[in-house]
């Protein structure tokens, strides 16, 4: 897909390939990607705060999710899942469970203490070890800033932050693309102005954009540019990321949001998810209960009434984790707005 191509929203034929290798059909988006494999609407999450908290039972849980009909998975190098992931797909490919590689969309990122660009590729042979895998789908710089070199940790100490010399960092991830270690890569955190800063050097321009975003943090502005640049855009917290520390109970709690689940017999989770759909956008969810797990992928059969749409579109907008811990008097950003470029 070229710069500039305007996104379909996944309702129209031209916009939406359904996904026959799972148990529970998942839409797919289209995207810029070597191999052009479409990504899967909605991606299972392994981050769980602390990271490696459940390190011990989640390959277990992953192999659970690949039963149920997840086949995009989403890790990085300091969520501590990336190895609990690749064991998972071993033994899922072992046990026939999954027929083969090429069903999976697998997507890592670049933590802020490898954002040099001497250490990205290292760091991505590293990443490709622990999955036990040749290649990832997606490759995303985590966030826009870099850190002393180091262990991928979080928190980190606020003297190790420096600027992201980004025309470099990208450069080498566009070598990871061309010598096929990821098939497609892209960016994490980023504002629009960010994003036109890369572009204006790239020459593979960024695939996807994975930030923060639900109903409470609905990111018009961000989206729309992401389509006319042709960026999908992935949603994190999707649900608000209840219990972590980046996380909100603002989404869950919402009063419209639970009025309307109720009317359509659903749950909130489970508006919350259509309506990023219905947006064309797509979600990383986690749930590690095998119950919600299922009811997140429940989502596809039915839709969001015009009037409902509306109520939602005019939610009082609060992002849920505004990345205090990336700012500092002594570091790259000083601001919130600063880091943002004033979208918060």
């Amino acid at each position: 897909m070229e710069a500039g191509t305007k996104m379909q929203s996944p309702e129209k034929e031209t916009r939406l390939e359904i996904s026959t290798m799972s148990v529970q059909s998942v839409p797919t988006f289209p995207h810029r990607s070597t191999d052009e494999k479409a990504i899967p609407f909605i991606g299972f999450g392994t981050a769980e705060y602390p990271f490696g908290a459940s390190r011990d039972t989640l390959k277990e849980t992953i192999i659970e999710a690949f039963k149920l009909g997840y086949r995009h998975f989403d890790t990085a190098a300091v969520y501590q899942s990336e190895q609990p992931l690749g064991e998972a797909i071993s033994d899922a490919l072992r046990l026939g469970i999954i027929k083969s590689r090429d069903e999976l969309f697998i997507t890592s990122k670049l933590w802020c203490s490898d954002a040099h660009h001497d250490l990205v590729l290292p760091a991505l042979h590293k990443t490709l070890k622990n999955l036990k895998l040749e290649y990832v789908d997606l490759y995303l710089i985590h966030w826009p800033l870099s850190l002393k070199p180091g262990k991928p940790e979080f928190p980190f100490k606020k003297e190790d932050m420096v600027p992201m010399d980004i025309k470099s960092v990208w450069e080498a991830m566009e070598e990871c693309n061309d010598i096929g270690l990821t098939k497609s890569i892209g960016v994490s955190n980023f504002s629009c102005k960010k994003l036109e800063n890369l572009l204006s050097s790239a020459r593979i321009p960024p695939a996807v954009n994975q930030v923060e975003m639900s109903p409470m943090w609905q990111q018009k502005k961000l989206r729309k540019f992401c389509e006319e640049k042709g960026i999908v855009v992935e949603a994190y917290s999707p649900l608000g990321a209840k219990g972590t520390a980046w996380g909100t109970n603002q989404v869950m709690e919402c009063d419209v949001l639970k009025e309307i689940a109720q009317a359509k017999g659903k749950s909130v989770a489970q508006v919350c998810l259509r309506w990023a759909y219905e947006q064309g956008v797509c979600v990383i969810v986690k749930s590690f209960n095998k119950e919600r797990m299922k009811q997140n992928l429940d989502i596809f059969d039915w839709r969001l009434s015009d009037d409902e749409l509306l109520k939602i579109s005019q939610l009082p907008q609060c992002k849920g984790y505004p990345a205090l811990d990336f700012v500092s008097d002594d570091g790259p950003f000083k601001s919130l707005q600063e880091f943002w470029d004033g979208e918060i």
